[in-house]
């Protein structure tokens, strides 16, 4: 498949990063990702593929043994996974969650940690999310009580991806009651888990959520889980801007991915379109083919322009927020949209697993509502920029 003739010109750094992922990705065809989705398998060769190549560092600053890049390089990378048919999502934490330590750990954290996930140790996951706190993440009930040099924690977490793919967990939990604070974001505090010693032990129990995109998430219950003090990033109480720091860097690296997906859909359609023939004619004259494709091809153009914004910002050392949001609304809708068009396009043979267009359809709906619903970013622009009353 080829897709430089859809390609956005880029400077020229970020075209030689975009040139090395064609070449990796070159090698998983689409038959492969079928497989994938129909075994419900993690795609361990092409994770280890990456690995070894330096890209699941490259963020990781190079005195800590990473490649030193910026979140904009690593927007290119992600989107070009998935540019080539490949699955972001199943690599991209590996890329921004280690940016709680990088950002608010202490020097001796970050000579300890930063290192070994270079070297490939796995900080894939993020324990955030309840199952009665929601997208209400203030709410959650997970606590960790100090007892000396340690923590001792007990709770249950949801939707937390990618556990058995992963050496080293992100935890959110609270330190103090929602009940007991003035300000709800206080009480709330980071801990850096070590899954290797939590689920043999049993401290930790994961079980496997099966959804229908094929990602890979769980339901986990903790009990009396021993997490060391010197295991806590950032201060204790202090913990929800390090976990939303972590957050605005997920939704700009989304939008990197749906907006590959999304190019995906329209260059597989626009190839489709140019050879089916029907009532004498390739079906790509007809307008009802080209509208649509067109008008999802410039609706992922305009989420670009502001994911580039977004990413900017952000290694400038601005986390826009409102920009990430924004990003992650418009290229969601625009994959969702680019999805449809090409389902359309494709007609029935849409519907045969052999074209991959069905996977990647089922694919293209979770985003509208996770990570962050596409309601909750809304009622956000329009409190914090429109100056609205405050919805929740």
């Amino acid at each position: 498949m080829a897709i430089d003739w859809l390609a956005e010109r880029l400077p020229e750094d970020r075209e030689a990063i975009r040139d090395a992922v064609s070449d990796l990705c070159s090698k998983y065809d689409r038959e492969y990702w079928v497989r994938m989705d129909e075994s419900g398998d993690y795609p361990q060769d092409f994770v280890d593929d990456l690995q070894r190549n330096g890209w699941l560092s490259m963020l990781i600053p190079a005195e800590y043994g990473g490649g030193g890049a910026v979140l904009t390089d690593a927007a290119v990378f992600l989107e070009t996974i998935n540019r080539w048919g490949g699955r972001g999502g199943d690599v991209h934490a590996q890329l921004y969650t280690m940016g709680a330590v990088l950002r608010f750990g202490s020097d001796e954290q970050k000579a300890r940690w930063l290192p070994q996930i270079a070297d490939g140790l796995r900080l894939q996951s993020m324990a955030v999310t309840e199952p009665d706190a929601g997208t209400d993440t203030t709410r959650i009930r997970t606590f960790a009580e100090r007892q000396g040099d340690v923590y001792v924690v007990n709770g249950q977490k949801i939707w937390t991806s990618r556990v058995q793919q992963s050496d080293l967990l992100l935890l959110l939990c609270r330190t103090r009651k929602y009940e007991d604070v003035e300000k709800k974001t206080d009480g709330i505090t980071v801990l850096l888990v070590d899954l290797r010693e939590a689920i043999p032990s049993g401290q930790i129990i994961a079980e496997p959520i099966k959804v229908m995109s094929g990602h890979h998430t769980n339901q986990l219950t903790i009990s009396n889980l021993v997490v060391p003090v010197e295991n806590r990033i950032g201060e204790e109480d202090k913990g929800f801007r390090v976990i939303m720091s972590g957050l605005n860097a997920e939704r700009i690296l989304a939008a990197s991915q749906y907006i590959g997906a999304g190019l995906w859909f329209i260059d597989r359609a626009c190839e489709y379109a140019r050879e089916r023939e029907v009532f004498g004619r390739p079906i790509g004259m007809n307008q009802g083919i080209q509208f649509p494709l067109a008008t999802a091809y410039a609706n992922l153009r305009a989420a670009s322009a502001i994911r580039w914004q977004a990413a900017e910002l952000f290694a400038q050392g601005n986390e826009g927020g409102t920009e990430a949001n924004i990003a992650k609304l418009l290229s969601s809708k625009a994959q969702y949209e680019a999805a449809n068009a090409a389902m359309d396009t494709f007609g029935g043979a849409g519907l045969a697993v052999e074209y991959g267009i069905e996977a990647k359809f089922r694919q293209s709906r979770g985003p509208l509502i996770a990570p962050i619903s596409t309601n909750l970013i809304l009622a956000g622009i329009a409190h914090r920029e429109l100056g609205l009353p405050k919805s929740f």
